[in-house]
């Protein structure tokens, strides 16, 4: 069942393709529920190659944040310890860690570690891997500066990967971001995509589609500018 208030957003949508900077707006009206809704993107990518197939995985830095807050464990030697810690990660440990997340314990959202200890961390894939936490180079989770792998997941660090059938979702701020800053966000998706299609061997364009939505409204077609 479909509320009065979904059904009003429903009829007054225009079926037109827009731009970011149009659709922005007309996002932020359908917003009107008590929660700072999330502002979401989603791409249809030509992953499906003759010769391969297009797989996308890597993380972006938005620039104004995500406006999420995220819990964040750390493995990582002895003498590291602190300065996770000090860069602001919730849960920080070595082998004793590695032993709660063995037990089940995953109380966290993203898990860091260094490349020394991965080694011991990679043979939990049948628990971390399910859950998306296993932590990899590509994603910058596997660092021997936990310190910045720390800050740059705090402060913004989103990641951008496909499903098999060639989906990428992702959140690029809240309702009461400004419409500059969600701009910068989008920016910085956009540019990470041009980055991905000039490293990969596509044929034709990456973006076969794409669509911009909040938490509680409708989608809307997107139309990017670039040719990506």
């Amino acid at each position: 069942m479909r509320s009065k208030r979904f059904k009003s957003i429903l009829e007054a949508k225009n079926e037109n393709t827009d731009t970011f900077q149009m659709l922005i707006p007309i996002i932020k009206k359908n917003c009107n529920t008590k929660f700072d809704e999330s502002i979401d993107l989603s791409f249809q990518i030509n992953n499906k190659q003759k010769k391969n197939e297009i797989n996308i995985r890597t993380a972006v830095n938005l620039p104004s944040g995500t406006g999420k807050k995220i819990k964040i464990a750390v493995v990582c030697e002895d003498e590291k310890i602190s300065n996770a810690k000090a860069s602001g990660a919730d849960i920080v440990g070595g082998d004793d860690l590695i032993e709660k997340i063995k037990s089940g314990d995953t109380n966290f959202e993203k898990l860091i570690c260094t490349p020394g200890m991965m080694i011991k961390l990679s043979k939990l894939g049948k628990i971390l891997g399910p859950k998306g936490l296993m932590p990899n180079p590509k994603l910058g989770t596997v660092n021997e500066d936990v310190g910045t792998a720390v800050k740059n997941a705090k402060s913004g660090q989103v990641e951008i990967r496909n499903d098999k059938d060639g989906n990428i979702g992702v959140s690029i701020g809240k309702k009461s971001f400004s419409d500059d800053k969600l701009i910068k966000n989008f920016n910085a998706i956009i540019e990470t995509l041009e980055k991905e299609k000039s490293n990969s061997n596509i044929k034709g364009n990456l973006i076969k589609s794409s669509f911009i939505t909040s938490t509680m409204g409708v989608s809307y077609k997107l139309k990017i500018e670039k040719n990506i």
